[in-house]
């Protein structure tokens, strides 16, 4: 696969210790790597840990001079972040003993664990993929509801809708028409 230059570019300016490239990284890739710890027992904290680790990690294979790019720049850090956290969640025993039906403790397996984290992963994908899909306004007015958890009179406000009603109205379309490109990417892979 080659890179994209723009990525490649981006590496180089990570490289170089650039500002505006590390900047844009961070606008580009964050939300997703906070989707991914606070769906998966984190916190904002943990999200910032994870991403300034991960972003480590890039800095030093793009100041090696050896670094090749073989997927985008967004696979490698979700990778990268996700592996961060389930070592970071191994260590803190998140998984909790489970106490089965006697009353006595039963220890979820590892393997279960990283199926379903895989699960969530490839769901991950497949909102994403819808996300891209939706096109705007709605992929900014969802993102402004449910991830920058602003209100409908902001929101209203800030997309030109009359009032938070009319808002809310076009959020709910919006969050129906995600919904059905969301299971209709599900159902094509399970096909």
């Amino acid at each position: 696969m080659k890179t994209d230059p723009r990525e490649s570019a981006l590496l180089e300016g990570l490289a170089r210790n650039d500002r505006q490239a590390i900047e844009t990284i961070y606008k580009q890739h964050y939300t997703m790597v906070q989707s991914l710890i606070l769906n998966n027992n984190g916190s904002v904290d943990d999200a910032r840990d994870i991403f300034q680790e991960a972003m480590i990690v890039l800095y030093e294979k793009a100041r090696s001079g050896t670094f090749e790019l073989n997927c985008l720049l967004k696979t490698f850090i979700y990778s990268v972040c996700r592996r961060l956290w389930l070592k970071k969640l191994q260590q803190q025993q998140k998984m909790a003993p489970v106490p089965d039906e006697n009353g006595m403790d039963q220890l979820v397996s590892v393997e279960e664990e990283v199926d379903s984290y895989g699960q969530r992963n490839m769901d991950f994908q497949h909102m994403e993929k819808a996300m891209q899909q939706l096109g705007e306004p709605c992929r900014s007015l969802l993102d402004a509801f449910y991830l920058q958890k602003r209100n409908m009179i902001d929101i209203a406000s800030h997309f030109g809708y009359t009032n938070a009603d009319n808002a809310k109205n076009q959020k709910y379309k919006c969050l129906m028409r995600l919904r059905k490109l969301f299971f209709a990417a599900h159902k094509n892979n399970a096909l």
